[in-house]
């Protein structure tokens, strides 16, 4: 056995023992370096007759091509390992960015909160924030909620105490009394954030988002929420007419009620927004009920108003085609790259909310 494959073979006896992929990589300097075995070799053909030259050639890129084939093997084996045992130990933060985003992308429900943000700042509503940890006070009482309503049940709100004091809340309607207690009228805010309740199914989640509408003054009326929620549901959709409808609802904090529903039709198994025969419910409305104005500390006698509350997540999902609530939460980069937003492109309705 000649010198060259006695050093192949140690090589290759070298690779096949190779614990990881560091020790593949020192294994290929002596394979493939420079002054590796290969190149070596190649370098001694020059003292060599032409037909010992052909033999010994051939012989060393027979070699070269075997020891490729063991090093590539050898190395995706070891990767593959290293990987599998680098998932099972590693303990991921789930709270960290992605490392893989190039791009960051806006959050559709972040967007659309931005887009209703814009219509609703252009006609005088300001932004009110409040908190998520709610008291029963806030939630239910001051807006007058009976104390038999199914709403208060263990198996549709999140009670933080045996007590039932305290919830996380199950709309954002308790900033509307917190604005009016901290304030004097008129009021005129909206109020987007997070709410909770029991129920996750393909349109439903144990957390949304809501967007709560109020503006209480002197003399408003029924046709006064009418013009605004039109005005609203024209600039988000982006149409120039809408067909829409109000139908008798009840609620507790608003008297009378009313359930507002938009027309569609379907093309090309696709909804489309504004016009046709069909109709679907887009939001919840009333004119605020005069003990909520009492226990807000506002007289009804003088002042009157109306609120509106708005489901953000399903209007981006009508609004952008997106078929399962569920998703929303889910953390998946692919599908936030898919519906994300460009963070320049902020809503402004001069120019398109979306465009």
């Amino acid at each position: 056995m000649s010198d060259f494959e006695k050093l192949k073979n140690q090589l290759i006896n070298k690779l096949t023992e190779a614990k990881n992929s560091k020790e593949v990589d020192l294994i290929r300097t002596e394979i493939f370096g420079k002054n590796g075995l290969i190149n070596s070799e190649f370098k001694k053909l020059g003292s060599l007759s032409p037909d010992e030259k052909k033999n010994v050639a051939s012989k060393i890129n027979n070699a070269k091509q075997e020891l490729t084939k063991l090093f590539n093997k050898k190395l995706s084996s070891l990767e593959n390992f290293e990987i599998d045992e680098r998932v099972k130990n590693e303990k991921d933060d789930v709270t960290l960015p992605e490392k893989d985003f190039r791009i960051g992308k806006i959050h559709p429900v972040s967007q659309v909160i931005d887009e209703i943000s814009s219509i609703f700042s252009e006609i005088g509503f300001s932004v009110e924030e409040g908190p998520d940890i709610e008291t029963e006070y806030y939630n239910f009482t001051a807006l007058n909620t009976p104390e038999n309503h199914p709403a208060k049940d263990m198996h549709d709100t999140f009670y933080l105490e045996e007590n039932m004091k305290t919830l996380l809340r199950t709309h954002t309607s308790p900033v509307q009394v917190r604005t009016m207690l901290n304030g004097k009228p008129p009021f005129k805010i909206i109020a987007p954030g997070r709410t909770y309740r029991s129920d996750s199914d393909q349109t439903h989640t144990p957390m949304f988002h809501q967007l709560e509408g109020l503006h209480i003054d002197k003399n408003i009326t029924m046709g006064h929420l009418k013009g605004c929620l039109n005005y609203f549901i024209k600039e988000f959709f982006e149409l120039e007419k809408i067909k829409m409808r109000f139908r008798p609802s009840h609620f507790p904090f608003t008297e009378p009620s009313a359930e507002v529903d938009i027309g569609y039709r379907i093309e090309n198994n696709k909804i489309i927004i504004g016009e046709g025969d069909k109709w679907l419910e887009i939001l919840g409305c009333g004119m605020v009920h005069p003990n909520v104005l009492k226990n807000s500390k506002v007289d009804p006698n003088k002042f009157q108003g109306f609120a509106f509350g708005i489901g953000i997540d399903r209007l981006a999902m009508l609004k952008y085609g997106i078929n399962d609530l569920r998703s929303f939460f889910e953390s998946d980069y692919r599908w936030l790259n898919y519906y994300g937003f460009d963070p320049l492109d902020v809503p402004t309705n001069y120019r398109g909310l979306s465009k």
